[in-house]
C-alpha cells in the first residue's frame, strides 16, 4: 500500500491522479480528511493502520514570500511537528521507501545553478530562510535515519510548481500565481496598470505541476540516494518576462509597473538535474508556456 500525505492539496491531488492512471493502491489522507499530521498520536495511529510500503508525502504548510515573512513560525513549528512525526512513524512500521519532496529554497542565496553537493555551501536568502530550514531538517533527520536504523528516504528538490489547481491567494500564492490573478482583475476592473513586485530581474526555473508528480512517483523505483536528488532542467525565465507572458496569455492591454520597494527574493534560481535523470531516467518536460497557458485557462474557469 502506497500511503500519500497531503492528498487533497496542490501536488497531493496531481499524485494521487497519477497513482490511480497507473492502477496502483494507495491511501489518500490529508488534515482535511481527518488526520493532523502535526499531531504525533494521530500520525502513528495512520501508519500501525495503513501499515504503507512506500510513503509519498506531499503534507507541509507553505506559502509565498508574503506569507513567509508574516507567518515565520507557523511555518516553522508546523513544519518541524510533521518532519518528527513522519519519520518516527515510518520508523516504527518499517516503511520501505519514504519520498519526500524538498523545495530548492534549501540551497544557498548565492547560488545560481542548484547542484545536490553544493547545497550546505552557505545560507540561504533571508526571505525563505525559516521554511529552508525545516526542510533541510527533514535532510540532516532522513540521513540519521539512515545511518541507525538504515531507512530508506528520498528527498527529492523540486522547483517551484505551478498549474491547475495552484493557490491563488494574495499570500499563498507563488509569483506565477499571484501575477495571474492580478492581470486577470486588473482586465476584469480595466485598471491602467499592475504593480509587479520587485525589479523584475530575478530568475526562476519553474515546475509544472504534473512533472513534480511523475518525479515522486518515479522515485518509488530509483536507486537508493541518501542525499537530495534534484529535478530539473537548468533553465528559468525572469520575473517581468514571466509576467509579461502572463499579460499576453489574460489579453491586459494595460501596463506593467515594477515595484522595487517590495523584496525579490533570491537573485536566481535554477537547477542541475543532471543525477535526477540519471537516477530516473527522465527528466521535466511541460512547455513553460504552453503550461502558463493551460493554468491561466484553468484559473479562467474557476471564478
Amino acid at each position: 500500500m502506497i500511503l500519500v500525505t497531503g492528498a487533497t492539496g496542490f501536488l497531493g491531488k496531481r499524485v494521487c491522479k497519477k497513482l490511480a492512471e497507473k492502477n496502483l493502491a494507495y491511501y489518500p489522507t490529508s488534515l482535511s480528511l481527518g488526520v493532523d499530521i502535526r499531531d504525533e498520536m494521530q500520525t502513528h495511529e495512520l501508519f500501525e493502520k495503513i501499515k504503507p510500503v512506500i510513503v509519498i508525502n506531499c503534507a507541509s504548510f507553505v506559502g509565498g514570500i508574503q506569507f513567509g515573512y508574516k507567518h515565520p513560525v507557523d511555518l516553522f513549528s508546523n513544519n518541524m511537528k510533521m518532519v518528527t512525526n513522519l519519520l518516527e512513524s515510518s520508523h516504527r512500521i518499517k516503511v520501505e521507501r519514504f519520498i519526500n519532496p524538498i523545495s530548492n529554497c534549501v540551497y544557498p542565496a548565492a547560488a545560481t545553478l542548484f547542484k545536490e553537493n553544493e547545497i550546505w555551501n552557505g545560507q540561504m536568502h533571508e526571505s525563505v530562510s525559516v521554511y529552508g530550514f525545516v526542510r533541510k531538517a527533514f535532510i540532516i533527520g532522513a540521513s540519521a535515519y539512515w545511518k541507525q536504523y538504515g531507512s530508506k528516504i528520498y528527498n527529492i528538490v523540486l522547483s517551484n510548481m505551478y498549474g491547475p489547481g495552484d493557490h491563488f491567494e494574495e499570500e499563498r500564492s507563488h509569483a506565477l500565481g499571484a501575477l495571474i490573478m492580478k492581470f486577470v482583475k486588473a482586465k476584469e476592473d480595466k485598471a491602467p496598470y499592475v504593480n509587479v513586485w520587485g525589479t523584475g530581474t530575478p530568475v526562476r526555473e519553474w515546475m509544472h505541476v504534473d512533472d513534480g508528480a511523475e518525479a515522486l512517483i518515479r522515485a518509488m523505483d530509483m536507486p537508493f540516494h541518501e542525499g537530495p536528488v534534484n529535478v530539473g532542467i537548468a533553465t528559468g525565465i525572469s520575473i517581468i518576462d514571466m509576467a509579461n507572458l502572463i499579460k499576453k496569455e489574460v489579453g491586459y492591454p494595460g501596463e506593467i509597473k515594477l515595484d522595487p520597494s517590495k523584496p525579490d527574493g533570491a537573485a536566481y534560481k535554477t537547477v542541475d538535474g543532471s543525477l535526477g535523470e540519471k537516477l530516473m531516467g527522465w527528466k521535466p518536460a511541460t512547455d513553460f508556456e504552453k503550461g502558463v497557458h493551460e493554468t491561466v485557462q484553468w484559473y479562467l474557469q474557476q471564478i
